[in-house]
């Protein structure tokens, strides 16, 4: 059974990541189940800080939830070698239940593909006396096919001249049909035998388990003519030894469809939809063979397990969201865009931080916080409260952070300090890494907004980035897939926001959401901290506004 994901959202925060970090924690403990935490973008400045004060690893990064090969239960076919007899090979075929064998050599290199339908197209095609020799075909494989001794020869030599003879008639007619080289099929008659070493034979099969007299071991060793003693007849000998042939001889080795453990399922499925082959080999990325997987496979892939924290928006949740099986939500915004195909465990709480309902529900269900987690989750309560300034704080997350500040062993004031200065260090990064560090995006009907909030305890850096940010918004909106880009730059201590913003409409959305009058492209938005409280509803208000009054 596949471990449970617990994810934030694509730009995560110090929340994020610490009720990430945390819930898995919890989960694991009741239910005895792995739960990962993970992530869905880049950590922060701030939350870094966090990790590293608490000796933490950051979860590990997760691009996609699309299902990949890897995920799907494909078949480890250990293939078979390209020496292998047709009969060995369809031998295989029965007992691994499997029609497409991969050929694969001594390190794993993928060779070729044999399928049932090469072993029909051998037969109904009709082979010549020479299909041995073709092939190249092993003495071994010829024994083992025979089910008989080698007498004379070298097992390990293949037998690549001439042809295959069935000997029925008198040594004088023989005379007219063998040449140097030929396989002779014959039974106990010693002058037959006889003959065909005489005729320079390649090899001799001698049928019904007649034994081989000294003389014509002898010669045979002599003349270089090998000696294969069998119990079959003459009959059963010319209608098997067909099957000795090797598989290379007949495998597909041009125009293989090969794929990767991490190629995505959906493009697979696409690849092969219109094919009629049912199996495909899988290659890891130094292209060694792994396994086959058929297109039944792909179909019946498990669904990844996920918890969403902090978050129930689909444009928010990491790529693939849709392909994977939403278990639970924990969260403390507005409901969201996301749905699910059957009941979840969804906690949504109007709280300041998803870490205090995480919180609750350590007590709920009598479990210890440690001093790690409870330093984790304070910080993720005092970052997203902005240390009790934001009006989306309750004094639940109050009492929530003071506690925990008691197990972590913490001054709650002096440790939110240290996080903001380590997450304002401003000075040095580009534009798209700064509004890439807390955006987040909204739909309202068939607009989409996305907000991003730049924090700081010093208002000469935000004065600083506040011209260069509104320039880079105005360049980047036209490729954003947004009908408007917001930025907040927020004075933490002061309590202040400069709101940036760019997009059609977007300065009379303003004056409609605040009532007073914009700059180009910037508002003074003073006591403002809060996205979700303060300057998301007054967005929506003022569009739904806007709205009625041109309808």
């Amino acid at each position: 059974m596949k471990p449970v994901i617990v994810i934030g959202h694509r730009m995560p925060d110090t929340d994020s990541i610490c009720s990430a970090i945390c819930y898995a924690r919890l989960k694991q403990k009741l239910t005895g189940r792995e739960h990962v935490p993970c992530r869905a973008g880049q950590v922060n400045p701030e939350t870094q800080y966090v990790l590293d004060r608490f000796g933490v690893e950051p979860p590990r990064y997760l691009s996609s939830l699309h299902p990949r090969l890897a995920d799907v239960q494909y078949r480890a076919v250990e293939g078979i070698t390209s020496e292998m007899s047709l009969r060995r090979a369809w031998q295989y075929m029965i007992d691994t239940n499997i029609h497409t064998i991969p050929v694969v050599g001594g390190d794993r290199e993928l060779e070729g593909l044999f399928t049932l339908s090469d072993i029909v197209r051998f037969y109904m095609e009709g082979q010549d006396a020479n299909s041995l020799a073709t092939a190249r075909t092993s003495y071994r494989n010829l024994v083992d096919v025979l089910g008989g001794e080698l007498v004379v020869g070298d097992i390990d030599a293949r037998f690549e001249k001439g042809k295959v003879v069935v000997a029925a008639a008198n040594p004088d007619v023989m005379e007219e049909h063998i040449e140097e080289n030929d396989l002779i099929i014959l039974g106990n008659r010693y002058e037959s035998q006889l003959c065909s070493i005489e005729m320079k034979a390649g090899c001799i099969v001698i049928g019904l388990g007649a034994p081989v007299s000294r003389t014509i071991k002898k010669l045979a060793e002599e003349s270089g003519c090998a000696i294969i003693a069998t119990p079959m007849d003459t009959y059963a000998c010319a209608k098997a030894i067909d099957q000795a042939v090797p598989v290379e001889h007949i495998m597909k080795r041009d125009g293989l469809v090969t794929f990767r453990p991490d190629d995505l399922v959906e493009d697979v499925k696409r690849s092969v939809a219109k094919k009629r082959i049912r199996y495909y080999p899988i290659l890891d990325d130094e292209d060694k063979y792994v396994g086959m997987v058929s297109q039944r496979n792909l179909l019946d892939v498990e669904k990844q397990e996920v918890i969403l924290v902090d978050h129930n928006e689909r444009d928010q949740a990491v790529e693939g969201i849709l392909s994977a099986q939403v278990t639970e939500i924990i969260d403390h915004h507005r409901i969201g865009t996301l749905e699910t195909n059957r009941p979840i465990y969804f906690r949504n709480q109007p709280l300041g931080c998803t870490a205090t309902i995480v919180t609750q529900l350590y007590r709920e269900h009598g479990v210890e916080i440690d001093p790690q987690t409870a330093g984790l989750l304070c910080s993720a309560i005092l970052s997203d409260t902005l240390l009790f300034r934001s009006p989306t704080c309750t004094a639940i997350d109050r009492a929530a952070a003071e506690e925990l500040a008691q197990i972590a062993g913490i001054d709650a004031n002096a440790h939110a300090m240290a996080m903001f200065r380590a997450g304002s260090q401003l000075g040095g990064r580009d534009m798209e890494e700064l509004i890439h560090i807390d955006q987040k995006s909204y739909q309202f009907h068939k607009r989409r907004l996305a907000v991003a909030q730049v924090t700081s305890v010093d208002q000469q850096e935000l004065d600083t980035i506040r011209p260069q940010m509104l320039d880079y918004i105005r360049e980047v909106l036209p490729g954003s897939g947004m009908s408007m880009l917001f930025v907040m730059l927020t004075n933490i201590i002061e309590e202040t926001t400069d709101l940036v913003f760019a997009g059609e409409g977007t300065a009379d959305l303003m004056r409609l959401a605040f009532q007073k009058d914009c700059g180009d492209g910037v508002v003074a938005l003073p006591g403002v901290v809060s996205r979700k409280k303060q300057l998301v509803p007054a967005l929506f208000a003022a569009l739904e506004r806007e709205e009625i009054e041109e309808g």
